[in-house]
């Protein structure tokens, strides 16, 4: 049985729920192993969103219990390994950023961390003690036997990691998922040692691309209790007392395919289109567009 549960606002715990972004569209029929799997193709089914007249995120109400969600990654799909390799280079190239105001370059935590191709990236950084958690089962069975090793199979918890053990974690493009946010980033602070980052990608669903497609853009989306902007991601992390936060846009870069999966065109148009993408190196092409994500970093003081 599917439960749901009412919240207040994640981010300032604002109960007023008088501005209704949008009613929920969710159909419970069309929910498969890919619902909860990353990168999947999308299918335009989001909760009931809500406007917060406080602090102005927009996060769902009511949503999936904590449970069922669990549940719900853990069975999850998995079959993007290659844009897992794109993305892990991507989001490389932005810690390489950070490098220099890191206190040291051991521990490295990734909430979030799939089939663990970003973990790879952080030992070619050169970072020691590399370690990465995620909930779901098929993306961990997929990690080389090496990385399968360094991650931790199910529910980000930071009781489960040693304090003030880190120089640096990442959550990429997970942020959206977490049922308390502000919860999860106030735990990995306390894992912190003293000048390291915690770096986060997420949605911003003001960007121009959302504002063009609306509803069909796939960041409004079933697995996502929260969608930020620029503004509101930072508040995330000043109110769980970061330091220095600073935000920025994000170039994606992937296969020319998978831009199309994620497209909103009709479902056998799109089918089509991927047939011939497959069947063409034109559709593994990399092409790097601003999506709509931004990075957020904050230090701890």
């Amino acid at each position: 049985m599917t439960e749901w549960i009412e919240r207040s606002c994640p981010l300032c715990g604002s109960v007023d729920q008088s501005h209704v972004f949008a009613d929920s569209n969710i159909d419970l029929t069309k929910l498969n192993e890919s619902s909860f799997a990353s990168r999947k193709a999308p299918e335009f089914m989001h909760c009931r969103l809500i406007e917060c007249p406080g602090c102005n995120l927009l996060y769902g109400s009511p949503v999936f219990s904590l449970d069922v969600l669990a549940r719900a990654y853990r069975d999850a799909s998995f079959d993007s390994g290659e844009e897992a390799q794109c993305a892990a280079a991507t989001y490389a190239q932005e810690i390489a950023k950070i490098l220099p105001r890191l206190p040291d370059m051991n521990g490295a935590l990734d909430i979030g961390t799939g089939d663990g191709a970003f973990l790879e990236r952080l030992i070619d950084l050169g970072f020691q003690n590399v370690t990465g958690v995620e909930p779901s089962c098929v993306p961990y069975a997929a990690a080389k036997p090496a990385i399968r090793d360094r991650i931790r199979l199910g529910l980000f918890r930071p009781e489960d990691h040693p304090a003030g053990a880190f120089s640096l974690v990442t959550c990429f493009q997970t942020m959206e998922h977490i049922w308390d946010p502000l919860g999860i980033a106030r735990g990995v602070l306390s894992l912190l040692k003293h000048g390291a980052a915690f770096v986060i990608i997420v949605h911003n669903h003001r960007a121009f691309p959302s504002r063009l497609l609306g509803f069909r853009s796939p960041i409004f989306d079933i697995e996502h209790l929260q969608l930020f902007t620029p503004k509101t991601v930072c508040s995330l992390l000043e109110r769980a007392g970061y330091k220095d936060v600073q935000v920025a846009p994000l170039w994606n870069k992937y296969p020319l395919r998978y831009w199309m999966k994620l497209s909103p065109l009709p479902h056998r148009l799109k089918s089509t289109i991927l047939k011939l993408a497959d069947a063409s190196p034109i559709g593994r092409i990399h092409i790097s567009i601003p999506a709509g994500n931004v990075v957020c970093v904050g230090f701890k003081g």
